[in-house]
């Protein structure tokens, strides 16, 4: 995969259906060896720099990143390798967590409204608002005795979900006509990897941290949340705001993949460095001799 045209084939604008079990969790490798992966992931995040650096300047967009994916996937791994080079004053990230109780007496959206990215940044979100059709619907008990829902909207479990798909494709409508771009990725991990890498955070003490029974139990629910996620994601894809299925087990691979889209995505917006009047250029030139004489 060399050439960004390579990219459509993960890339999904609700024009075909998911088939998530199709879907293949791994390719052939992007690259040739670990020196060759430095080398492109170090290139990508320069250009990805440079385009932010001019979106900031033109001040008319903003891009904001979703990543999604199951446990082990490599969600934190992928942002940090990946926007590492970015001005972090040009980016900003937010994992979100259990609601809090203030998160809770809002609508579903409110928490993850006021983090989206000012004009000119890049906003990274480590899950999002689809954890309330992914989560909440693995876990219905969290939308009938935790999210303070009139009872009316929880009688119909499934109406419920259609009304959050319409709600979440309205709202990422809204952002596109209001210069924010949306990118959602979901980091496509098989299960036979992910328990290899459960067992890598028992087995080695400096990543026992990272494990967590909570992990050992959500995957009990593996085909359950590979519906849901396929079922979000059908609902969800627009050419306005597409959903990126990244194979995930090879992390260096799924990293260029991600930093490739991205920085294609950056390069598709209408974004330039604001013009110099003439007059402007003569005045700048002024205070060049006066800074060479002092």
């Amino acid at each position: 995969m060399t050439r960004s045209a390579d990219l459509d084939s993960f890339r999904l604008n609700g024009d075909a259906k998911l088939d998530l079990n199709a879907h293949p969790t791994t390719i052939n490798k992007p690259y040739d060896g670990k020196s060759d992966y430095r080398a492109q992931i170090k290139q990508l995040r320069s250009e990805i720099n440079d385009l932010q650096q001019m979106m900031y300047a033109h001040d008319r967009y903003s891009l904001l990143l979703i990543f999604q994916a199951m446990d082990a996937a490599g969600k934190d791994g992928t942002i940090r390798a990946v926007l590492s080079g970015v001005n972090p004053h040009g980016v900003s990230i937010h994992a979100f967590k259990k609601p809090s109780a203030e998160e809770l007496d809002h609508d579903f959206l409110w928490r993850t409204t006021v983090r989206l990215p000012q004009r000119g940044r890049i906003g990274v979100f480590n899950r999002s608002y689809y954890e309330e059709v992914l989560v909440a619907r693995v876990h219905p008990k969290i939308v009938r005795s935790y999210q303070k829902l009139p009872d009316q909207h929880t009688r119909d479990l499934d109406a419920l979900w259609r009304e959050r798909y319409s709600s979440i494709r309205d709202f990422e409508q809204h952002l596109e006509r209001n210069g924010t771009r949306v990118l959602k990725f979901f980091l496509h991990l098989g299960r036979d990897e992910q328990r290899a890498r459960f067992l890598d955070r028992i087995d080695e003490p400096e990543k026992n941290w990272k494990f967590s029974e909570s992990d050992m139990a959500e995957r009990q629910h593996w085909d359950r949340y590979q519906q849901c996620y396929a079922d979000a994601i059908n609902a969800t894809a627009t050419p306005d705001a597409p959903w990126f299925v990244v194979p995930a087990d090879d992390k260096k691979a799924m990293r260029l993949i991600v930093a490739r889209t991205i920085r294609d995505e950056l390069r598709r917006l209408d974004m330039r460095y604001p013009q110099v009047t003439d007059e402007r250029r003569t005045a700048l030139q002024g205070y060049r001799e006066q800074l060479l004489k002092d």
